[in-house]
């Protein structure tokens, strides 16, 4: 599978992106308290080596939260969201005016690693239930650091960067704040193909009752 998807693959790329989103957005509502809002404007399909592009150029600095996914797709995950946004979420969790500060310290990775687990694993848990595959995923790590940095650590182990990321643009609303996010799908070779077949959209047609798409 090439770094090109068609319409259709995109949608229901989409598709399954919108139903992590609304995953998310219930639990993080449930979790917080609060209403929470989270829509998925854009997915694409786009190099490693462009991916810094995509939130800002390689020097900008991100907070994200990443993890292995294992099961019948094998993948790397990767959630990634401005400093800014990360600690006016992590001090909705906190919810505490006199624990809240505007740095990264102990208390607010902490949050934050909570909150991503549930951002990271509603993503999961969609792309598991609508595909059928069985997926898994590790504890999610966090780091904070340079876009560039991020990705080269957190994606070192994928070899050429003619890899490929399903990238998966996010808008949280809380609190009348909304928080831009990047959610990225790097599969594993050939885990594209099989979340894209289990979509029933491998060949660029989708399959429906009493049709079959065309051999590949």
């Amino acid at each position: 599978m090439n770094g090109n998807l068609n319409p259709l693959q995109l949608d229901a790329m989409r598709e399954v992106g919108n139903i992590g989103a609304g995953h998310a957005a219930t639990v993080l509502s449930q979790l917080l308290d609060k209403r929470v809002f989270m829509s998925v404007p854009q997915v694409s399909i786009l190099p490693l080596a462009e991916a810094c592009d995509v939130v800002g150029g390689a020097e900008q600095p991100m907070v994200g939260v990443y993890l292995r996914v294992f099961g019948g797709a094998p993948s790397k995950i990767l959630y990634l969201f401005p400093e800014d946004n990360a600690l006016f979420v992590a001090n909705l969790l906190i919810n505490d005016p006199e624990k809240c500060r505007n740095i990264l310290g102990e208390l607010e990775i902490s949050a934050l690693k909570e909150i991503g687990n549930i951002l990271t694993g509603a993503y999961v848990y969609a792309f598991s239930n609508f595909t059928g595959i069985d997926m898994f995923s590790s504890v999610p790590a966090l780091a904070f650091d340079m876009v560039g940095a991020i990705l080269n650590t957190v994606l070192s182990d994928l070899g050429e960067m003619g890899d490929y990321a399903v990238i998966i643009e996010t808008k949280l609303t809380a609190c009348d704040e909304s928080i831009d996010g990047h959610f990225f799908l790097v599969p594993d070779h050939g885990s594209l193909s099989t979340i894209l077949e289990a979509l029933g959209v491998k060949n660029g047609c989708q399959k429906q009752s009493g049709s079959e798409c065309p051999k590949s």
